[in-house]
């Protein structure tokens, strides 16, 4: 009797359950017509938990849509997200293919974030890197991917170069543009093998880039 007695009193320090208006629980009989035959079935309907808990949550949804909606119209100028199209990124040194004016390996639709003269540097290291492990990938004439692995680290690694030769000072140019040719037409050369399926001509420009991407690693360190 004692628990019951503190039970009892627990239950009464309890602040009462709110109760959404006309949400009650009800119970009511309804009648159904089968469709074989004339009699009338009636069962009792289950309490409307299942209704109060679908509006209740369709009221939270409505706020977190409504919240959602608000959170986006402000973060449009915070200047985290973009609202126009992809800028087209452009090079402003000469580290395109003379003779097409561009670069084979260049993949379009990718957003190129300024990261700074010191991200970029950062970058051109860790992605010379990830192409110095990539013979393995040749061996196993994984085609496709080599492609287009080759194609993404080779894209970010053309603009960034192309900006940390106009930060470099005057006497580094040259050396910088150069480098960065060399780099490019192996690149090139390789991609070209590698849309042919040529294994021997792949691994043989392989051998040359990764000579290359070695000596970017060294001028990036």
């Amino acid at each position: 009797m004692a628990h019951l007695a503190n039970l009892n009193g627990i239950s009464e320090t309890l602040l009462p359950i709110p109760k959404l208006p006309n949400l009650q629980r009800t119970q009511k009989r309804t009648s159904i017509l089968g469709f074989h035959g004339n009699q009338t079935q009636e069962f009792q309907d289950q309490p409307l938990i299942q209704t109060t808990r679908r509006i209740a949550i369709g009221i939270a949804s409505i706020a977190l849509f409504g919240n959602a909606s608000i959170g986006k119209s402000l973060a449009e100028d915070n200047g985290f997200w973009l609202t126009s199209p992809l800028p087209v990124p452009t090079v402003n040194n000469k580290i395109a293919n003379e003779e097409t004016g561009t670069r084979s390996f260049l993949k379009k639709g990718i957003y190129i974030a300024n990261i700074g003269t010191k991200g970029s540097t950062l970058r051109l290291r860790k992605y010379a890197f990830d192409l110095l492990a990539m013979g393995d990938l040749i061996a196993q004439d994984a085609w496709s991917f080599v492609r287009r692995y080759l194609r993404l680290k080779s894209t970010f690694m053309y603009y960034d170069f192309d900006k940390l030769i106009s930060a470099a000072p005057a006497n580094d140019k040259q050396p910088l543009t150069d480098l960065a040719n060399r780099l490019f037409n192996s690149f090139e050369k390789l991609l070209d093998a590698v849309i042919k399926h040529d294994l021997p001509r792949t691994e043989s420009c392989y051998q040359d880039t990764t000579t290359i991407l070695q000596e970017v690693m060294i001028r990036m360190a």
